[in-house]
């Protein structure tokens, strides 16, 4: 076992030693079930050698990793980067450059959303254990097995990027994957209240009076979520935001009957959500509702082709179809769109033609 870092003189040490390297491994460990923003508990690295990894809950600054992570540093390693991005956005900025093994996994043929044991068990033949999966990485003190299983998790990453980095040579992929990691590295995380609209499913199709009523709730709803660090479930839940913009409700009385509202939150902010409703100007009686369309059977038919144009490039590539272009990529193509992923870049010149053909 190595004993987590937790002294700022070891840390730095562990900086300058990581920034040497071209390359290091990197994954996180973190809570957020009753937090907005992710709480890291563990911040685990590797470097030809070796791995160690820092307690990110003990008083220690992170500031000597700042430029071995951010994007003047070595490469960064991970699996599935986006998730380990977000949590480490509010600590040290944006990271890069990155090597993603799940993007690249899915360029030499395995699986679209792979996962690291598998990929780990595929190309390296090593069997991770899963005991500590369930394990909640806030307590303290960690265990051996803990640290064991934390630290497996970037120990076999630079051996993985070296194996893939084989395969996309080979298969004459890198620069396909070199376009993946642009697009990536560095995104910004921080949070806009004002885009919250963005989560509502189905805001489109919804009345114009509508559309500002749930406009108005997410973002009211995500700088709660922000000013008081919870989820944005425990601020008002999704199946009661979308209930009050499907019933618009009007008086307490009306909040009172709405099941998906819990009591709780319609006491606190039973007045707040009421001035929001009144602000967005709904018409009384409101608009109807959207009807449920059916499906066009023409539209299915050009998806359908498309599908099968798809699968027919994957087959050839040994790709997953998924990899190439998702079923929301092929309805935006049957409705006349012309700018998503499979129209850009290193899509559009091996799956772009053969779908637009297929029209």
């Amino acid at each position: 076992m190595t004993a987590p870092i937790t002294a700022p003189e070891a840390l730095a040490e562990a900086a300058a030693e990581l920034a040497r390297h071209p390359a290091i491994g990197l994954d996180t460990e973190f809570l957020r079930e009753r937090t907005y923003f992710a709480q890291l508990c563990l911040l685990q690295l590797s470097q030809p050698g070796g791995a160690l990894c820092v307690d990110t809950l003990a008083s220690v600054s992170l500031d000597p990793l700042v430029p071995v992570l951010g994007k003047g540093g070595p490469i960064k390693v991970l699996h599935a980067t986006r998730q380990d991005q977000e949590v480490l956005w509010p600590v040290v900025g944006a990271i890069g450059p990155l090597f993603d093994t799940q993007v690249a996994a899915a360029l030499v043929g395995l699986p679209a959303q792979v996962g690291y044991g598998d990929v780990v068990r595929e190309l390296l033949g090593v069997e991770l254990h899963k005991s500590q999966t369930r394990t909640d990485w806030s307590r303290r003190p960690l265990s051996a097995a803990q640290i064991d299983y934390a630290l497996d998790d970037v120990h076999h990453l630079l051996p993985l990027r070296e194996v893939l980095l084989e395969r996309l040579g080979r298969l004459g992929r890198l620069a396909w994957f070199e376009e993946e990691m642009r697009a990536v590295s560095g995104e910004s995380f921080a949070v806009d209240p004002g885009l919250a609209w963005q989560r509502y499913k189905g805001l489109a199709d919804l009345d114009p009076a509508r559309q500002r009523l749930a406009t108005a709730l997410c973002t009211w709803r995500e700088q709660r979520a922000v000013e008081s660090n919870r989820p944005r479930g425990w601020i008002l839940p999704d199946p009661a935001l979308r209930d009050i913009v499907m019933q618009v409700p009007r008086s307490e009385a009306q909040l009172e009957r709405m099941r998906e509202l819990p009591d709780g939150i319609r006491r606190n902010s039973g007045a707040q959500l009421l001035r929001l409703v009144a602000g967005a100007e709904v018409p009384t009686p409101p608009p109807p509702l959207p009807q449920r369309r059916r499906p066009d059977t023409e539209q299915l038919a050009t998806v359908a082709r498309l599908a099968d144009a798809l699968k027919r490039v994957a087959t050839e590539l040994e790709l997953a179809p998924e990899v190439l272009a998702t079923r929301r990529e092929l309805e935006r193509i049957a409705n006349g769109g012309r700018d998503g992923p499979s129209q850009q870049g290193w899509r559009q010149s091996v799956v772009g033609a053969p779908l637009l053909a297929a029209l």
